[in-house]
């Protein structure tokens, strides 16, 4: 019993083979993102990659180097869907706000 409880408390190890792999993930997500603005890629096709590129390298850096491949779902919760919670309200915000906006510019003539 006291073996399983002393096993507990020195964590896991994980092989360095897992973070040099992650390094070189992420320097490849890196250089692809740099790729996008050294072949002046232009629009939404450029903002959809750049975002694209730094969700997988913050997923990356969140699941491995913060461990949170290796935690209970609850605590994942608890981390992730606050800040997702929040882009969902901002959003219904913006939309609430275009909508004001547009209200007064066409009862009021001209919005200002």
């Amino acid at each position: 019993m006291q073996d399983d409880i002393s096993a507990a408390h020195q964590g896991q190890q994980h092989p360095v083979s897992l973070y040099l792999k992650v390094w070189g993930l992420l320097f490849l997500l890196s250089a692809m993102s740099y790729l996008v603005d050294y072949m002046h890629v232009q629009g939404i096709v450029r903002w959809t990659l750049i975002i694209l590129f730094m969700l997988l390298k913050a997923g990356l850096i969140l699941s491995i180097f913060m461990h949170l491949a290796w935690e209970r779902l609850s605590l994942i919760y608890a981390i992730l869907v606050p800040p997702l919670v929040l882009l969902v309200l901002v959003r219904i915000m913006t939309i609430e706000a275009n909508y004001a906006f547009w209200t007064r510019a066409i009862f009021l003539g001209g919005g200002g």
